[in-house]
């Protein structure tokens, strides 16, 4: 068997991470004695930190954070590894030191090839210079010749769909436009390892579409990806193998199919998540306060009653094209169906203006099958960018009990195929009885 294309041994990341004292009441009001002691003492750690060749770290406490700890996996030629698991499960951390970027505490990984990274929007281009100038400047800082850039030229702008925008700076440039170029950029450079992080989710379903179909193309032309995304369908058709990261280590190391079953179902059933009014998911023009799912039913989930997905949005700045939905999932992390509150015509023209929002779906009764189903938030500016992309944030069970005819208790409804159960209207119409009608 060849050699893998990267082998990772026992890799680890440590941080170092401040934090301020907790106050007393007494210390509410410090007086400027204890202000200066405790100024002292934070100089005096500090300055011994710079003496030892240590990190330096604000704050009155210093703790030991590991991203990564003893991660150990090998990709061989071609194939295409997706890498998942939950906000701060390590992913980035892991492609920044495969990239480079970031030096690994401990451990030690191999790479057999050329690197090419996509991990943040515009990473190597300068604000000031034009999107043509920064076309040569990130395609020199990947590796790319002067030639190789001048050949692919035309082939990358048509890609990235700015040629209107070309000699504009890219400061003025939206963040679709800014990752656009970004990914024509990286993907044209034709490495044998592509790393690209969940930098898609800010492109266009059409743009998305696009880069997976490159993404493809490289991994069917021999050269090896690692793709780390919250799009489940996308890592499912795309990905030859998969990765789970559970708190800076490898919990499942797996055909992509097995790894996204358990991504889904070892995740505990989380009803309702909450943010304070500070906090939350999003940017300047939206933020996600809160999502759940629940019946009107009581605390259990039954399939037979309607089932609500509720979101409370605080809009901050009025924009049309404003979309607030979600993503129902299936335990092995298929997308049953994607819905907006601009599915509904009438919608699409209303602009919001600021304010919090509560925002609720009903499925049906009679819909759903019995399984966990999990919930990921999608709030974006139609064809501009994504506010809120993630990893499913809620889950439940739901129980299967809307089949009430003796025909299907005696099929076993329980295993009843498919992802979900609906009760369908049927019609049936005697087409010799029409004949015969019809002939008297």
């Amino acid at each position: 068997m060849p050699a893998p294309v990267i082998s990772v041994e026992n890799l680890s990341k440590r941080y170092l991470v401040g934090h301020r004292a907790e106050r007393t009441l007494d210390d509410r009001h410090p007086n400027f004695r204890d202000m200066l002691e405790r100024s002292v003492r934070n100089i005096a750690r500090k300055a011994a930190d710079v003496v030892r060749g240590r990190q330096v770290v604000q704050g009155d406490a210093v703790e030991e954070f590991w991203a990564l700890k003893d991660v150990s996996f090998e990709v061989q030629e071609g194939e295409v590894l997706g890498i998942i698991g939950r906000n701060g499960a390590g992913k980035s951390t892991l492609l920044k030191i495969l990239s480079r970027i970031t030096e690994p505490t401990a451990g030690r990984v191999t790479l057999r090839g050329r690197v090419a990274s996509l991990l943040e929007v515009g990473t190597g281009f300068h604000p000031e210079l034009s999107g043509r100038e920064n076309v040569y400047l990130n395609g020199a800082i990947l590796g790319m010749s002067r030639a190789e850039i001048r050949r692919k030229f035309d082939e990358i702008v048509a890609f990235a769909d700015i040629e209107k925008f070309l000699d504009t700076p890219v400061k003025r440039y939206s963040s679709g436009m800014y990752v656009r170029l970004a990914f024509a950029v990286a993907a044209h450079l034709e490495p044998e390892i592509l790393v690209v992080d969940e930098v898609l989710a800010v492109g266009d379903a059409e743009f998305q579409k696009k880069c997976l179909g490159k993404m493809n193309e490289a991994a069917h032309g021999g050269r090896t990806v690692l793709f780390v995304s919250h799009n489940t369908q996308a890592l499912r058709s795309l990905s030859t193998h998969g990765l789970l990261l559970r708190e800076g280590q490898v919990a499942l190391d797996a055909p992509v199919a097995n790894v996204l079953e358990a991504y889904i179902e070892t995740e505990a059933q989380i009803k309702t998540t909450s943010w304070s009014n500070d906090e939350g998911l999003g940017d300047d023009d939206a933020r996600l306060r809160s999502v759940s799912i629940y019946s009107d039913q009581g605390t259990a989930i039954f399939s037979s009653h309607s089932i609500s997905i509720e979101l409370i949005v605080d809009v901050l700045r009025a924009r049309p094209g404003l979309c607030i939905g979600f993503d129902l999932l299936a335990n092995d992390g298929t997308v049953i169906f994607r819905a907006y509150d601009t599915d509904d015509l009438e919608q699409v023209t209303r602009i919001r203006e600021p304010g919090i929002y509560r925002l609720a779906c009903k499925i049906p009764p009679g819909f759903l099958h019995g399984r966990r189903y999990s919930v990921a938030p999608r709030i974006s500016i139609h064809n501009v960018k994504w506010i809120v992309h993630c990893d499913p944030l809620i889950s439940a069970d739901v129980v299967l009990d809307h089949g009430k005819t003796p025909y299907w208790a005696s099929l076993n409804a329980k295993s009843r195929p498919g992802l979900i159960a609906p009760l369908l209207k049927w019609e049936a119409i005697n087409e010799q009885s029409v004949a015969i009608d019809r002939a008297v």
